[in-house]
């Protein structure tokens, strides 16, 4: 009986399986095309994974981990041998305890599959990568590929087959709008001249692959949560670049922080190999060791790595130029059916090599976290954040930082002195640790990643970089910290602080007053004057029962809102209160009359009019510059703000327009005098420019508006001057050119903090260079806020040449116009919107300045 039961279930299983592979389709059969045919919509992808999980159950399980701004869902797919599958919680689990972050005290099992994670299509006009990821998924389960089947004995496939799918679906839906029933390869033609901005953002213009440590995008906080709670050993993360490049793949360039193992170094080369063993026998053409380093930690193979991932980028030619066919400089022509089999099968081939090397990959992974939890990465064992003089919002974002990227972090227990590098200063110096402050320890998993965001100086072994040098987050956030040699003892625990900020004691209250400290008691003025409350703002700072409060402090008076009745007290509280993310708090005065200062009656104390702002965007604007803008109004501050086409300007109602403000990009309409003249106009009106980056530059050319500085003139003996500098090695050009790039470095800004522009800051200020424009000093007509002087470099890459220029200038400041002014900010305060300090600058340019 026993044996006629077990037949009758074998003969059931090899039914249901036959069933399944029957059902289960390719791409081709699936969608009715041959991928490479035409770009597949978003939705479509979604459906074929969904299809071959139903299919194939015990190999295939589809995961719905978040959704985009515009309601696309983002989506996961776990691949393994049928007995993997089933214990797919407890690998997970495993691996969790082999990077020593899991809860329970079990030990970890070596023996274990290997975890392969493949991202996909994070730029949106990259989308070749969506395709080979179907194809990818198919051949995995595919039960004619014998291959796939060995490898997914010990390994797991985790496959995210389209990270960005709002970026993606704005590029295949304009492609798919403007393209030729036969497919036009000539690069001149519209089908390869994508429209602003691209589909290589999300919703919000955000570079996906920029901000894998910030975490600003929905779509990265969904994704990041998911990769942390499984840390794969290998992730790899697929691209498209110009169509006249060949493939890229690993190993990286130059630079590697120091933080990247031998082991990880090694492997790199080993995959590099395995593909090259492929591209070789097809005759494809290929490069490594170029151009994509390994160094700053945001992208989709740095963040992974410094996580002990083999993190690494593959780029095929292509790009939004590339559509279904292009006519290469060559002479060739470069399909997408090219392009997706290029990234399939280097896709294939990591999870080969992967699989061959299990047993190594496990093991150097778990010696990545024991000499982490052992030794501690880097220089400094601790890192110390002070708490009583940073204001606790600012506190409050390096906590949410930490967190997010499973950093962690405690408070001092007690009053102890130590020795410490000072990031203000850039000195070390004897300081006190006290109670309470917040201490990151380099002896914990996450050891490596600590050091590469907290470390003051960022040490590059080459100078020739793909993106900024300097990050470090006591910078980024505007917080007073210590980089100390020794471990300090610390006491863990959530956040000390209180999410919700006290309500003020309402009684017999004359005005409600609230510190401007950070940005979000700027997200509090905007819900005041969302509600309708009338605000004032001191100029200076005044005292009031023994309690100082700084320039810039908010100040809401009963008088002014007699509307509100005994309501007022409630809106108040709501508007500090809501989302708990308000430290600072808010207090009830009982009179007008202060101790020291002006009174609030004073014409020092100035109402702040409710502006109408607008946000230059469109054809030749930045497109990235204008998202940050866009994103931090919209879904950070909470405020209205209308976004302009450049081309529409000639035509808007200036009337309707209180702020305008033109991020980094090319101003055409500059070049023309009556729209130039036009501008001026506006702002002798009392309008309110407020310029950022090359929109600054570009002003400085007007005769009415900032002037660059120009670089002094150097007096030299000729007797000293050497006849043959100028001659130059050809095979030197990129070193040569060094020396007057600057990628991304820190400098620290002299600022007058008693100008509105700097209201909340203290007399300095770091900011991200990534040019070397510096402009003259106003002598009059004008206030210089924010100056570097000689020897304000800090930290990351700065040519020679780009250092000897930038001093003794101005970098941000305020023009007055008539009745209106410019507000001229050189830098981009809120890069990528990790850059959290000039946030605050941001906001007193369009609320406090020329009120």
């Amino acid at each position: 009986m026993h044996r006629k039961f077990l037949a009758l279930a074998l003969l059931v299983l090899l039914i249901v399986s036959a069933n399944a592979q029957n059902s289960l389709q390719s791409p081709e059969q699936y969608l009715g095309y041959k991928l490479g045919d035409r770009y597949t919509l978003h939705y479509k992808i979604v459906n074929y994974f969904s299809a071959v999980a139903s299919a194939l159950p015990a190999m295939v399980k589809l995961e719905k981990y978040g959704e985009t701004y515009e309601g696309r869902p983002l989506m996961l797919a776990f691949v393994s041998s049928a007995e993997n599958m089933q214990a797919l919680e407890a690998i997970r689990m495993n691996n969790m305890r082999l990077a020593l972050q899991a809860r329970d005290r079990m030990a970890p099992n070596e023996d274990a599959p290997v975890i392969v994670w493949l991202s996909y299509n994070v730029h949106g006009n990259e989308p070749s990568s969506s395709e080979a990821a179907m194809k990818t998924l198919y051949e995995l389960v595919n039960p004619q590929n014998a291959q796939t089947k060995e490898w997914l004995k010990n390994t797991v496939v985790v496959i995210d087959p389209c990270i960005n799918p709002d970026g993606r679906d704005r590029y295949a839906n304009w492609f798919t709008s403007v393209a030729n029933k036969t497919a036009d390869a000539d690069p001149q033609s519209r089908e390869h001249r994508e429209p602003w901005p691209g589909g290589r953002t999300n919703h919000y213009n955000f570079d996906l692959n920029r901000d894998w440590a910030w975490q600003s995008q929905v779509e990265t906080q969904h994704r990041i949560k998911r990769y942390n709670e499984w840390l794969p050993h290998v992730h790899v993360d697929f691209h498209e670049q110009g169509f006249n490049n060949p493939y890229y793949f690993a190993p990286a360039a130059e630079p590697y922080h120091e933080v990247i193992t031998p082991w990880q170094r090694e492997f790199q080369v080993m995959i590099g190999k395995n593909h090259a063993k492929y591209f070789d026998a097809n005759g494809w053409l290929y490069f490594t060791k170029e151009r994509f380093d390994l160094f700053y930690p945001s992208y989709g193979d740095t963040y992974p790595t410094y996580q002990g991932a083999i993190g690494m980028t593959y780029e095929q030619g292509g790009h939004s130029a590339g559509g279904l066919a292009v006519r290469t400089a060559d002479g060739d022509t470069l399909t997408l059916a090219d392009r997706l089999e290029h990234h399939f099968t280097t896709g294939l081939s990591t999870i080969e090599i992967s699989s061959k090397n299990a047993t190594r990959v496990i093991k150097e992974f778990r010696k990545f976290y024991s000499d982490a939890v052992t030794s501690g990465s880097g220089e400094y064992k601790t890192y110390v954040i002070k708490t009583r003089s940073t204001s606790a919002d600012q506190t409050g974002v390096l906590e949410k930082y930490l967190s997010m990227n499973g950093i962690d972090y405690g408070f001092a227990q007690a009053n102890v002195n130590a020795k410490g590098y000072n990031y203000i200063s850039a000195k070390d110096e004897t300081f006190t640790i006290e109670q309470n402050d917040i201490i990151v320890s380099a002896y914990q998993p996450k050891s490596n990643l600590v050091r590469v965001l907290m470390e003051p100086k960022s040490k590059i072994s080459d100078s020739a970089t793909y993106d900024i040098t300097a990050w470090s987050l006591p910078y980024a956030i505007g917080l007073e910290a210590f980089g100390v040699r020794e471990k300090i003892s610390l006491r863990p625990g959530a956040n000390k602080s209180s999410s919700q900020a006290p309500a003020p004691n309402d009684g017999n209250a004359y005005a409600y007053v609230i510190p401007w400290k950070h940005t979000n008691s700027a997200k509090v003025l905007a819900r005041l004057l969302n509600a309708g409350i009338k605000v004032r703002y001191a100029e200076q700072k005044f005292s009031v029962n023994g309690r100082s409060y700084d320039p810039g402090t908010l100040i809401v008076t009963k008088a002014a809102n007699k509307s509100f009745g005994n309501r007022l007290s409630s809106v108040v509280n709501e508007s500090v209160n809501k989302d708990g993310d308000f430290r600072a708090g808010v207090e009830a005065i009982s009179s007008g009359f202060v101790d020291k200062g002006f009174d609030l009656g004073s014409d020092r104390v100035r109402f702040i009019n409710k502006p109408r702002v607008a946000l230059v965007t469109g054809e030749g604007v930045g497109s990235n510059a204008a998202g940050e803008i866009w994103h931090f109004f919209e879904r950070q501050l909470g405020y209205p703000l209308s976004l302009i086409n450049q081309n529409d300007l000639s035509r808007v109602n200036w009337k309707t327009i209180d702020v305008l403000i033109m991020p980094d990009g090319f101003y055409r309409f500059l070049n023309d005098k009556a729209a130039a003249d036009e501008l001026k106009n506006w702002i002798q009106q009392g309008g309110r420019l407020v310029a950022l980056e090359n929109a600054v530059s570009q002003l400085s050319s007007l005769e009415w508006a900032i002037k660059k500085k120009k670089e002094e003139e150097k007096k030299e003996d000729d007797k000293n001057k050497d006849p043959y500098t100028a001659l130059k090695r050809y095979e030197n050009r990129e070193k040569d050119f060094i020396t007057g790039f600057i990628p991304g470095a820190v400098y620290k800004v002299d600022l007058d903090n008693s100008h509105p522009l700097a209201f909340g800051y203290p007399d300095y200020y770091f900011t991200l260079k990534q040019d070397d424009n510096i402009y003259d000093f106003f002598k009059e007509g004008g206030w210089n806020v924010g100056i570097i002087k000689k020897e304000n470099y800090v930290t990351g890459f700065a040519g020679s040449k780009t250092k000897l220029k930038l001093k003794d200038g101005l970098l941000f400041g305020v023009q007055d116009m008539g009745r209106g002014n410019i507000v001229y900010l050189s830098d981009d305060v809120i890069f990528r919107s990790f850059w959290e300090n000039g946030k605050l600058m941001l906001c007193n340019a369009v609320f406090m300045v020329g009120q």
